[in-house]
């Protein structure tokens, strides 16, 4: 990638002011951006930074490459890392940073990787499949779609996305591609809708909604990355740090809240023990028993913000 021309990288920072205001901004702390993409959460942390440092983390260049002109009277206060969030505690530990004071992860897609055709992400462009949020790894959707097996195709299509027709999608799939492979998104969007029932396809979202999300998450690896991410966040906040997650449907949802579920709630023993034995403690503690949601406002400014969720957990 070359830095000196970079894209036109532009992303919506959803839920920014409460992201923000959640994390509690320490003019000389050190904080992470685990998600930089187009750089919005790392700009408000930075205006409210003296002597303090921002890591800012993205496993896509073009994000590094668009976001170092944007950020840049803010560089000298700045680390990119060029890697998946899911090595944060290994880029902490090689960058020699024993604690930090806040850490922010947007779990959504960017806005530039949804409309920018050629990166394969969207149902409304067509292109070629690949959905990689890192161009440098090796699985594409184009692989996911033409070589995994009905059943395996079936699975990660109902366990990602819910899809209630997942199986029927599955079979489309495996009988279109034994004619000739599938290539293009435009070309699954129409296996896919083919498999949908007319009922289905008027009533609900777009057709093949559910089936690119969940061939983009097996893409990325996107659901398993999520808890040991949390936990080495958590490890590494100072005492009062804070760390505040932004998803976007309920199975990464559900990991959150689970995951600092279980980092707040300590002994592990069971409730007829007459003393704990196990020896956990809590970790973090919930600012808020209820994930807070975008305001109407953003909704009508950004409607793909509809579907976040904003959880945010003080290290103890």
């Amino acid at each position: 990638m070359n830095d000196t021309n970079p894209p036109a990288f532009s992303h919506y920072s959803v839920l920014l002011s409460e992201t923000i205001d959640g994390l509690m901004v320490k003019p000389d702390g050190v904080y992470v951006d685990c998600t930089l993409g187009g750089g919005g959460h790392s700009l408000e942390i930075l205006k409210r930074l003296d002597t303090g440092r921002l890591i800012a983390v993205d496993q896509d260049a073009d994000a590094i490459a668009a976001s170092k002109l944007r950020l840049a009277e803010y560089l000298p206060k700045i680390t990119f890392v060029h890697d998946n969030f899911s090595n944060i505690g290994q880029n902490l530990a090689e960058l020699g940073v024993d604690g930090i004071d806040g850490a922010v992860i947007d779990l959504g897609v960017s806005s530039y990787q949804l409309d920018t055709p050629e990166r394969g992400f969207s149902y409304m462009h067509d292109a070629p499949l690949d959905m990689r949020m890192d161009p440098g790894t090796a699985l594409t959707a184009r692989e996911v779609v033409n070589t995994y097996d009905e059943e395996r195709l079936k699975k990660l299509i109902f366990d990602y996305s819910e899809e209630r027709f997942a199986g029927r999608i599955a079979a489309k799939i495996c009988a279109a591609r034994a004619e000739k492979p599938i290539e293009t998104t435009f070309e699954l969007v129409d296996v896919i809708r083919s498999a949908i029932p007319a009922k289905a396809r008027e009533d609900g979202p777009h057709p093949a909604k559910r089936t690119f999300q969940a061939i983009r998450i097996e893409v990325n690896s996107e659901l398993s990355v999520i808890e040991p991410t949390l936990r080495a966040l958590a490890d590494a906040l100072k005492p009062g740090g804070r760390l505040a997650v932004i998803t976007f449907h309920s199975l990464e949802d559900r990991i959150v809240k689970q995951t600092f579920a279980e980092l707040s709630r300590g002994c592990t023993c069971p409730p007829d023990f007459p003393v704990c034995v196990c020896g956990k403690k809590p970790v973090i503690k919930l600012t808020t028993h209820k994930p807070i949601l975008p305001s109407e406002r953003e909704l009508c400014e950004n409607p793909r913000s509809r579907s976040a969720k904003l959880r945010i957990a003080e290290k103890l």
